[in-house]
């Protein structure tokens, strides 16, 4: 039986609760135990992929094909712990299911409510995979406080209940504001937090307190008091240079050690930091520096990247060297010329997308690189629009471009060598689709098998000619045009194990030109690079040197 940890927030950022559930899964790894780390989301959307990435950043997938909160990237970058669709839950997923079992008459008629019905579909949600594992993260999204997150947090009371006495421990993060005019840290948003907690039922064992300044003993005293908890369970949490620190920061708090002194495991295994003492010495100690482009069209949140921005931390992390990833909005390039903003960059990545907006200014990006040499990593859009620029500026396609354009125009505008995929094989059974059907989770979602081409430069990134990599998108380039493309120089070299859906190009007698229909982004880790992301780095640090 697992025991489990509940980590909830009072004013705390986004990234706080995210970072420190999967820092002290990564510490209680390194302690030999296993673990694994859930997001129980109290917002009414069934589906984080049909949200605007301005709205929610990224949008994470798993090897199952869900479309979840971002935070479950953290969470497998820090374990290596792969998430599956049960490691997600919303409040929206939750009350559909309800709403459904009523309909089906799985409540013979019963009037449902908040509490049973809710509260019970929450309960079971979090039992799947009770006996897998030592330790279940369970991280409550929101604020304290937040109206959509009360069934949440009474069903955490009623499971804490029903269990066996020390199964459960609650984790609590908050913020100390500090106040430049007097000088002083407060620690009253913590009570108040702490307080809010106790009315529904609730008691932190455990409390991380975020400061941008140090916190004095004698703060960390009251708090313990105020709030009833033991002083070396009051931990805390300062700002880091980089997220890779945080389990390093945190084993020097003594949070792995408060936490499993709440559990009364006494005496506990001594952690084996090596792994993460070995990353922070890469980053902090680089041997160069390379500045790579990211043109896209979600610039003015880098979140909705973020997979993208850690990907290209670990090829740099693999190399040695610093990456300073510079965000660039594709659409300057639709009326300036690319080389004005992109002449000084080492390398360029165009990432994923959806809409036609932006779309020519990643063509033009694309062909910038290809023709002045410089390493191109197109990722699923990106992809796409570095098969339309060849089609237009080398196998004369002129007015080659996008189905997607033109279901969003309304109008056939292009010869579409990309096209709305309506039939692929997913395991042992067909998939069908339409371009009308509804938005949320019909995409060509989750982990596919690829076949790569042998002696192709892909094939020797992977040092394979098999891959599985995961996949977000519902349009895919048409093999129709295969030929074309490749007697121009434009070479197919991963393909569908049914050789009917293109999955990899490169660019022939290009240093390093690779466009990938699927999301390599979203496997990588600080302790073992994508391979793809620590070549495109290796490329990068080549042309710095050169320069």
């Amino acid at each position: 039986m697992a025991r489990y940890i509940f980590i909830t927030g009072g004013v705390v950022s986004s990234l706080g609760k995210g970072l420190a559930s999967a820092a002290l899964g990564a510490l209680l790894q390194a302690r030999g135990y296993t673990v694994r780390l859930r997001k129980l989301d109290p917002y009414l959307n069934v589906d984080p992929g049909t949200m605007s990435p301005f709205e929610h950043g990224e949008v994470f997938v798993t090897d199952d094909g869900a479309e979840t909160d971002l935070d479950l990237g953290h969470y497998e970058r820090f374990t290596g712990v792969h998430a599956r669709q049960t490691d997600s839950i919303s409040s929206g997923r939750i009350y559909s299911n309800v709403l459904e079992k009523e309909r089906r008459g799985d409540y013979l008629g019963k009037t449902i409510q908040v509490i049973p019905h809710v509260t019970n579909e929450i309960k079971d949600f979090l039992r799947i995979g009770d006996e897998e594992v030592d330790f279940m993260l369970c991280e409550i999204g929101g604020t304290v406080g937040d109206i959509e997150g009360l069934p949440f947090f009474e069903s955490i009371r009623q499971f804490i209940h029903e269990r066996p006495r020390g199964q459960s421990i609650l984790m609590h993060l908050t913020l100390l504001p500090y106040l430049a005019a007097s000088g002083e840290l407060k620690t009253k948003p913590t009570q108040h937090s702490v307080k809010e907690l106790q009315s529904i039922g609730l008691a932190p064992d455990v409390l991380v307190c975020r400061s941008e300044h140090p916190i004095p003993d004698r703060e960390l005293e009251k708090i313990a008091l105020f709030c009833n908890v033991r002083k070396e369970h009051v931990v805390p949490a300062y700002d880091l240079k980089t997220i890779y620190e945080a389990p390093l920061a945190y084993h020097r708090a003594g949070l792995d050690q408060a936490v499993l002194d709440a559990f009364g495991i006494t005496p506990a295994p001594k952690p084996n930091l090596q792994v993460w003492e070995d990353v922070m010495d890469r980053i902090t100690h680089p041997e160069g520096e390379v500045r790579i482009a990211i043109v896209g069209k979600y610039t003015q949140l880098e979140d909705a990247y973020k997979s993208i921005a850690e990907a290209l931390t670990h090829g740099g992390i693999a190399n040695r060297t610093k990456v300073r990833a510079e965000w660039i909005n594709a659409e300057i390039f639709e009326t300036e010329d690319p080389a004005a903003h992109l002449g000084n960059f080492h390398a360029i990545l165009v990432p994923g997308g959806f809409g036609e907006r932006g779309t020519e200014g990643k063509i033009r990006a694309a062909q910038f690189a290809r023709e002045k040499g410089i390493p191109y990593l197109g990722i699923c859009l990106g992809m796409q629009m570095a098969v339309i620029e060849a089609s237009r500026n080398l196998a004369g396609l002129k007015d080659a471009g996008s189905e997607e354009f033109d279901h969003e125009a309304g109008a056939k505008r292009f010869t579409p060598v990309v096209y709305h995929l309506k039939e692929w094989v997913q395991g042992n059974h067909t998939v069908r689709r339409k371009a009308g059907d509804a938005k949320g989770g019909t995409m060509r979602l989750g982990a596919y098998t690829a076949v790569l081409k042998e002696g192709s430069h892909v094939a020797k990134v992977y040092g394979s000619t098999t891959i599985e990599e995961r996949h977000r998108h519902r349009y895919e380039v048409d093999i129709q045009y295969r030929a074309q493309l490749e007697q121009c120089g434009l070479i197919f070299s991963g393909m569908s194990p049914d050789g009917k859906l293109p999955e990899i190009v490169e660019v022939k007698d290009h240093p390093w030109f690779i466009g990938v229909q699927f999301h390599p982004e979203l496997k990588s880790k600080p302790f073992a690079p994508h391979p793809l992301f620590a070549d495109f780095v290796r490329a990068a640090k080549e042309v710095e040197r050169l320069v």
